[in-house]
């Protein structure tokens, strides 16, 4: 199996691009099934994860035009749906959380749709409730067959109406919004996610022919529509790599330079990281990090600890919280870490503590980052990546200890983040694959 072996300890310097975002692509990519016209889809992440995707919708008889490996032309006018009841989408589709997208877009223009048990990072419980029950709403009925593990969903035709979702979740509220644009009537969803991404799923919608209101609030109003049109769209820069790179940039004492970084998209991310003591410079949509031998964690204005927690958007991202994470352990000052949406994101830090960290893991959603203020310094080790952010979190990590390191299951950080390894080399850092 392939690894990362890595030598640490050297400062960084150059300019990085940001990938388009990995949360968007699996909307975005799902949604050319509700229409049999051609959709143009631009800065599309070179990823495990979305070009998995990318081949389902092939073997659903998708035409598929990869015009480059960031431009896709697509056409759905001739789906096989039966392939979704198929032994290979099952096994395939359990690779990828994003396959469960497939499903409101199937719902809406074919009226079935096959859910697998979801794959993907192993963080804790991801549930399909919300999914299941807006569709439900919306008047498809399911059966779950226990044997395959394998959600079957159908209806007669989709209905508008008013629902409360029990959690603001990003894929739930894609995967119910794709549902509801061709149901008939108006739909409301309440408590609904309002991501960045999906609003640029609303923008692209509405420009098939869709009418969505509330586009960036909590409270969606859809009007169904009989058919919906072809398009051309364009991704926005991933946010989570954007965070990364910042996060690098200080613990590796770099100058870096994140070019096109789609600042208006970022809300409290820059924010975030200069309450780390983090210094940015933005310069139009450009965000430069000098070279910092130290940064100091502030304190809130009574004197407490910072707390940095996950939270739905505008709040901050849970996953960038490993990064912040590892970012505090070089910093001057301590730091509280509150994962609360998933309880295993965080059981990386027993490598982080091999490393040389002052880490102390209070229970599976919260954890203390002393910080090494420099003193100290991290030395390499050999690990195993367990997921997308954790796996790219301890890669950063090995770039600021000294002495080699070896990252096992690299798989994990491919399924994110495109030619990582090249483009960290371009910024100087010693990183190659091994076997």
């Amino acid at each position: 199996m392939p690894a990362f072996e890595v030598v640490g300890g050297k400062k960084l310097k150059g300019e990085i691009t940001p990938q388009g975002a990995k949360n968007e692509a699996l909307q975005i990519i799902s949604a050319v099934l509700l229409t049999s016209e051609v959709v143009t889809i631009k800065n599309i992440p070179d990823i495990i994860d979305v070009n998995l995707l990318i081949e389902l919708l092939e073997l659903l008889n998708v035409k598929v035009n990869r015009v480059s490996r960031n431009e896709c032309i697509f056409q759905a006018d001739d789906v096989n749906v039966d392939y979704l009841a198929s032994d290979d989408f099952r096994q395939k589709s359990s690779r990828m959380r994003g396959a469960v997208m497939l499903a409101g877009p199937m719902l809406a223009r074919f009226k079935k749709a096959y859910i697998p048990k979801p794959g993907g990072d192993k963080i804790g419980r991801r549930r399909l409730d919300t999914h299941i029950i807006g569709f439900e709403k919306l008047g498809a009925g399911f059966v779950h067959d226990e044997k395959l593990d394998i959600f079957l969903l159908k209806t007669t035709g989709l209905k508008g109406t008013f629902m409360l979702l029990n959690e603001p979740s990003v894929t739930g509220t894609a995967n119910i919004l794709m549902a509801a644009v061709m149901a008939k009537g108006t739909t409301t969803i309440y408590n609904a996610a309002c991501e960045p991404y999906l609003q640029q799923l609303c923008r692209m919608l509405n420009r098939m022919g869709a009418r969505i209101k509330g586009v960036g609030s909590n409270l969606l109003m859809i009007e169904g529509v009989d058919v919906l049109h072809g398009t051309e769209h364009t991704m926005l820069p991933d946010m989570i790599e954007v965070g990364s790179f910042i996060g690098l940039a200080a613990m590796t004492q770099s100058e870096i330079i994140i070019k096109n970084a789609g600042i208006k998209h970022l809300g409290i991310i820059p924010d975030t990281f200069r309450q780390l003591g983090i210094r940015l410079e933005i310069n139009n949509d450009d965000i430069h990090i000098p070279s910092q031998r130290l940064y100091t964690i502030q304190h809130y204005l009574d004197g407490s600890t910072l707390t940095v927690s996950d939270h739905p958007w505008p709040g901050f991202t849970p996953d960038l919280l490993s990064i912040i994470l590892v970012t505090a352990i070089h910093a001057k000052g301590s730091l509280l870490v509150h994962q609360k949406m998933f309880e295993s994101r965080l059981f990386f830090v027993d490598k982080l503590i091999d490393m040389g960290a002052q880490i102390i893991l209070c229970d599976p959603h919260r954890v203390v980052v002393v910080g090494l203020e420099r003193k100290q310094k991290l030395h390499g080790i050999v690990m195993d990546s367990p997921d997308i952010r954790a796996g790219v979190s301890l890669l950063f990590t090995a770039l600021s200890a000294e002495g080699k390191s070896v990252i096992r299951n690299i798989e994990q950080i491919h399924r994110g983040y495109q030619n990582i390894e090249q483009r960290l080399q371009a910024l100087g850092s010693s990183i190659k694959t091994i076997n």
